[in-house]
């Protein structure tokens, strides 16, 4: 998963868990992906524990290291979330806006529980 946010027209992705994540599934040490992307080790650790943010050309050579391939495009804000609900992100942001705080922190709340309930079943 990216994370991406957008200060002072500057985008920066946060990709440090989807290369940790996929490595690990590759059953593949930061050494090994590093020999296979052409570059060190330590680069490596660096961008998995988002120190360094690649660029986009840096970040498909590392995922193709492992098999993968990167996709970017744009998408309309009109659109429905891929994979997700049918309601357009537009339409997500402008109900989020209309909660009160604390109906965002109990969501916030909600959300985090699922995510720790998803995460034991995956360690189990």
């Amino acid at each position: 998963m990216f994370y991406a946010s957008n200060m002072s027209r500057k985008l920066s992705l946060r990709c440090g868990v989807l290369v940790r994540e996929l490595r690990r599934s590759k059953g593949m040490d930061q050494k090994e992906l590093a020999r296979r992307a052409g570059t060190e080790q330590p680069a490596i650790s660096r961008i998995e524990r988002d120190v360094h943010s690649p660029s986009l050309v840096t970040l498909n050579g590392i995922l193709e290291a492992m098999g993968e391939t990167l996709t970017v495009a744009p998408l309309s804000l009109q659109n429905p979330v891929p994979g997700g609900s049918n309601q357009s992100i537009a339409e997500l942001r402008s109900d989020y806006r209309d909660l009160s705080p604390s109906e965002r922190l109990a969501q916030a709340a909600h959300l985090s529980e699922i995510a720790t309930g998803l995460a034991a079943e995956a360690e189990a």
